[in-house]
């Protein structure tokens, strides 16, 4: 095929293309906050989500982090968000349930948690919340299934609502606008590279 016919064919299927994509785009014209949940046992899930926090801030949004479980705050995304104006940032966690190894201890620390979520999630002003490693926290029964749905259900009519972490369950993805399962393909852990300063931490 000479390069004009493959030159031809190409903007053929381009304009079928644009077609289509223009013709969904008009049928979308609905508009509400979104509830979104980042999970599986690929890296990336916080990663995305904060990549949001960073397109939300940028369009002048107020925006909450939660973040559960993990308790260091060294990482790169708190130093940089925490001082932002229009981003309240919280650590609630005591980490890794390996290293408390306390269930009472975890489901304590998880309740008085949701607390701090909850005040965003009943606060139309927050445009943003993010709930960085919920998942875990009802995979592991540290917090009442129904508590946290209803919690989610009763959200601010436009506030966008984003959950992370593995093991995300079957009630939670069912209530979710967006679902996104990140596959483990390769990660330079099980080569023995620890974490990195910019990528992981």
């Amino acid at each position: 095929m000479t390069e004009d016919k493959k030159d031809q064919y190409h903007k053929i299927r381009m304009e079928r293309k644009k077609a289509q994509i223009d013709a969904s785009i008009a049928r979308a014209d609905g508009e509400k906050g979104l509830l979104l949940v980042i999970t599986g046992n690929g890296k990336g899930k916080s990663t995305s989500a904060f990549g949001m926090v960073a397109r939300a801030l940028g369009h002048g949004m107020k925006v909450g982090v939660c973040q559960f479980i993990k308790s260091r705050t060294d990482t790169g995304e708190e130093a940089f968000f925490s001082d932002h104006p229009n981003c309240e940032w919280h650590v609630l966690g005591d980490g890794f349930t390996w290293d408390t190894q306390d269930r009472s201890q975890d489901i304590a620390t998880s309740e008085k948690g949701w607390q701090v979520a909850m005040n965003m999630l009943t606060d139309e002003s927050y445009d943003l919340v993010v709930l960085d490693e919920l998942t875990y926290l009802l995979s592991y029964e540290y917090l009442d299934k129904d508590t946290v749905l209803n919690g989610l259900s009763e959200k601010p009519e436009m506030q966008h609502v984003v959950v992370t972490g593995r093991s995300a369950i079957a009630e939670l993805k069912e209530l979710a606008d967006t679902v996104s399962e990140i596959k483990d393909v390769k990660h330079a852990y099980k080569a023995g590279i620890k974490a990195q300063k910019g990528i992981d931490l």
